[in-house]
């Protein structure tokens, strides 16, 4: 039997419920000898990792903080992982170059479509770090004619600036003390760690017509979620996304369609804190 292996790499990387997910997909499709793992790794530590697996690696999933340097070991970029300068995805080619592609982006276009979001409507970013850049992308793919980030740092919203023209959107700062009067929007995207949301879950002042995307699942609800909910809004959570952006891992990593049921129950049982069966 041929072993086919992959992982999921970030640091920190124990809470990270990707193989839960693609376990669930192999099984389902009837891969033998295909296995998925968390590897706790660094940026720093990429390149290296990368550079010592042997052929039996057929892709790798990319959490924080690595999204960045993913871009500087693959032999070849697409260009949406380019435009937005990260990728969460390295897939490995039957030469054994590795390509990186950013499913992020994909994935969050999905969810918030199913969400109800329509085309062209308004968003506000909490936070620019590494997934708001996807969110920039993805809100340039819903046809938002401008995006508002809520940053802590002004510095930080620059760093954004090029990823804005790259994509094609507009793009607007605002500072964290201003959260309150951005909320207004028609998606909010909260990409923030856990915790730093959390005061404004009594200060946000919802319209009910809002989507929330909160990038965090664990703990959920956060603060933010539940107060968006209270308040009738649609509510998608990082759970969501991370179901969304694997489909598309595991379909490059494999080459045969991804067994989404099968994906999706995976996600339910694990939110009805139940073990996870294929």
């Amino acid at each position: 039997m041929t072993v086919h292996r992959a992982a999921v790499l970030g640091k920190p990387i124990a809470h990270s419920l990707s193989p839960v997910i693609h376990n669930a997909g192999y099984a389902a499709a009837g891969l033998a000898g295909w296995s998925y793992t968390r590897i706790e790794c660094a940026a720093a530590e990429l390149p290296a990792l990368v550079a010592g697996l042997g052929p039996e690696w057929a892709g790798l999933s990319v959490t924080m903080p690595g999204k960045e340097t993913a871009l500087a070991v693959a032999d070849e970029v697409s260009p949406v992982a380019a435009a937005v300068g990260a990728a969460n995805t390295l897939v490995r080619r039957p030469d054994g170059s590795w390509y990186a592609d950013n499913t992020d982006i994909t994935g969050m276009v999905e969810v918030l479509t199913s969400a109800g979001v329509a085309p062209g409507g308004t968003v506000t970013v909490l936070g620019a770090g590494g997934t708001a850049r996807a969110a920039l992308a993805a809100a340039a793919r819903l046809g938002a004619a401008s995006v508002t980030v809520v940053a802590r740092r002004a510095a930080a919203v620059d760093e954004l600036r090029p990823v804005a023209r790259a994509v094609g959107v507009a793009l607007a700062g605002a500072g964290w003390a201003d959260a309150t009067a951005h909320a207004g929007a028609d998606v909010v995207v909260s990409t923030v760690p856990k915790g730093v949301a959390d005061p404004l879950a009594g200060e946000l002042r919802w319209r009910p017509s809002t989507v929330l995307f909160d990038a965090l699942y664990d703990p959920w609800p956060t603060p933010l979620a539940a107060s968006a909910r209270a308040a009738g809004c649609r509510v998608v959570s990082g759970l969501d996304l991370l179901l969304a952006q694997a489909v598309g891992q595991f379909e490059q990593f494999t080459g045969v369609p991804a067994p989404r049921a099968a994906m999706a129950r995976a996600v339910a049982a694990h939110r009805a804190g139940l073990p996870w069966l294929a």
